[in-house]
């Protein structure tokens, strides 16, 4: 942990209380740090954006890669007031930051209403078996992308 740790999140859980206050959405914050300073912040928007990717982590991570200028994070620490969802855990990968502290667990988030467990079961369904219908189509047609991408030299891997 780094000295302002417990502040941070602090910051954090303050912001998540005044978004339930406000009535903005639900109720969850986040900060991205970079070298003891805040590069972003956010709250869970989904209700009040009609996004239901806009949670507090993706919100925040979104903030800190335009203000960072750039789509990882590197160096950088995400404070959540709560152990990220799949989704949330899936754009923390994709970001790349150095850490993740969070405060309450997704058992706790699960006993106030917000449980993912479906959605950790069906990570790891099969395609045929999950509630929602994966079906593959046009596979072949869609190798040309691929194509396209490899054959740029001036490709920027992520």
């Amino acid at each position: 942990m780094t000295p302002g740790s417990q502040a941070f999140m602090a910051r954090a859980i303050e912001m998540a209380i005044d978004n339930v206050r406000t009535g903005s959405g639900g109720p969850f914050g986040a900060l991205v740090v970079k070298d003891g300073a805040v590069m972003a912040s956010g709250v869970n928007l989904v209700t009040s954006s009609n996004d239901p990717t806009a949670h507090a982590e993706i919100v925040a991570i979104r903030a800190a890669c335009r203000a960072l200028g750039s789509f990882q994070l590197t160096g950088c620490d995400i404070y959540a007031t709560c152990e990220p969802c799949p989704m949330c855990l899936g754009a923390i990968y994709w970001a790349r930051p150095a850490r993740v502290f969070y405060a309450a667990t997704r058992a706790d988030a699960a006993d106030a209403g917000f449980d993912d467990s479906l959605i950790y079961e069906e990570l790891t369904a099969s395609l045929t078996a999950r509630r929602i219908p994966m079906l593959p189509l046009l596979r072949g047609e869609a190798q040309r992308i691929f194509d396209a991408w490899r054959s740029r030299i001036d490709r920027r891997p992520y």
